[in-house]
C-alpha cells in the first residue's frame, strides 16, 4: 500500500513502450467500465486505479519521475531542488573544503531517509505520501456506529465508523499515511466507502424508500397491515379505496443521519396493489355481480 505498482495494474513491465501503455488501458478500460458494470463497486475502484495509472505513465514527465523516485515521484520536484541547493552550499561555503559524489550520494539518501541522524549535511524534511484505500461494506454495516481494525503497511488501525457513512464517501484519518522524510510529518490516509446494498430498500441519503404489495380486498375495504423497516416492522392502518402508486411517509423511519446521533430520515413507502389469481367461479360470480352493482 505504501507503493502504488502502476505497472503491475496495467499489467505491463516497465519496458513497456507508449504503444503498450495504451492498448493496455484501452484494453482494461474496456473490461472495468462502469457502464459495462452496473452497480459493481469492485469494478468500479478498478477503473479508478487504471486510469490513475494511465495518467501518470502516459505522461513522460511524470512517468520519468516515477520510474526514479517510485513512491515518492510527486515530491520529484522538491527532491531535485533541495539537491541543487546543497550542492551550491557546498560549493559557495568559502573555504576550499570539496566534496567527494559519495558525498553527495550520502546527502541524497538522507533526503529520502536513509542516512543516518547524525550524517553531515543539511536535512530536508518532506512530508510522508497519502495513502489511499477502499473499505467494502454492506448497508447493514452502517446502520449503526461501529468500530473496525484496518491493516495499513503491516499496522492495525483502529477505526471508528459512524451510522450513516454513504457509498463513495471519503474521510480522512490524520497521520496514518506514509512515514514522513527526515522527521517531516507523515502522510494522511483516505479510506473510500464501497457499501453494497443488498436490501429490498433503496438509499437516498438518510431516506429509505420501499414498495409493499396490497392485496386488492384490503386496498378497497381498508385495515391493518404488517410492513417492514429497516429495523423492525411496523402495523399501517390502511384507508378504504387506497389507489395503487399511493405513497406514505413514516417519519424517523429511515437510515441515520451521518454524524447526528439520534437523528434519522424517513421511509416512505409506496403502494402496489396486487391482484389476485387463479379465482374461483365462485369468486368471478360475485366480481360480475359487484361489476354489475358498479354500472
Amino acid at each position: 500500500m505504501a507503493f502504488i505498482d502502476y505497472y503491475k495494474i496495467l499489467g505491463i513491465p516497465k519496458t513497456a513502450s507508449e504503444s503498450d501503455i495504451k492498448k493496455a488501458y484501452r484494453k482494461l478500460a474496456r473490461k472495468y467500465h462502469p457502464d459495462l458494470n452496473p452497480n459493481d463497486k469492485v469494478a468500479e475502484a478498478k477503473f479508478k486505479e487504471i486510469n490513475e495509472a494511465n495518467e501518470v505513465l502516459s505522461d513522460a514527465d511524470n512517468r520519468k519521475k516515477y520510474d526514479q523516485y517510485g513512491e515518492h515521484w510527486q515530491h520529484a520536484e522538491e527532491y531535485e531542488k533541495a539537491k541543487q541547493q546543497e550542492q551550491y552550499h557546498r560549493q559557495y561555503q568559502g573555504d576550499s573544503e570539496r566534496y567527494s559524489e559519495e558525498d553527495f550520494s550520502e546527502f541524497f539518501e538522507n533526503m529520502f531517509g536513509g542516512a543516518s541522524a547524525g550524517s553531515h549535511g543539511r536535512q530536508v524534511k518532506f512530508r510522508g505520501q497519502d495513502f489511499n484505500a477502499t473499505l467494502q461494506l454492506n448497508l447493514n454495516d452502517v446502520y449503526t456506529t461501529h468500530k473496525r481494525t484496518l491493516t495499513v503497511n503491516n499496522k492495525n488501525i483502529r477505526i471508528t465508523i459512524p451510522a450513516g457513512v454513504e457509498n463513495g464517501q471519503i474521510i480522512k484519518i490524520k497521520g496514518h499515511g506514509g512515514q514522513g522524510i527526515n522527521g517531516g510529518p507523515n502522510g494522511d490516509l483516505y479510506i473510500q466507502f464501497v457499501i453494497e446494498n443488498h436490501s429490498k430498500f433503496k438509499r437516498d441519503k438518510d431516506d429509505l424508500y420501499v414498495t409493499v404489495d396490497l392485496d386488492l380486498y384490503k386496498a378497497l375495504l381498508g385495515g391493518e397491515l404488517m410492513v417492514d423497516t429497516f429495523n423492525g416492522k411496523v402495523k399501517l392502518n390502511i384507508k378504504p379505496e387506497t389507489q395503487s402508486g399511493t405513497k406514505v411517509k413514516l417519519k424517523g423511519k429511515g437510515f441515520p443521519k451521518y454524524r447526528k446521533e439520534g437523528q434519522f430520515g424517513d421511509l416512505i413507502i409506496t403502494y402496489q396493489i396486487k391482484l389476485p389469481t387463479k379465482l374461483s367461479e365462485k369468486e368471478k360470480a360475485l366480481l360480475n355481480q359487484l361489476q354489475n352493482l358498479r354500472a
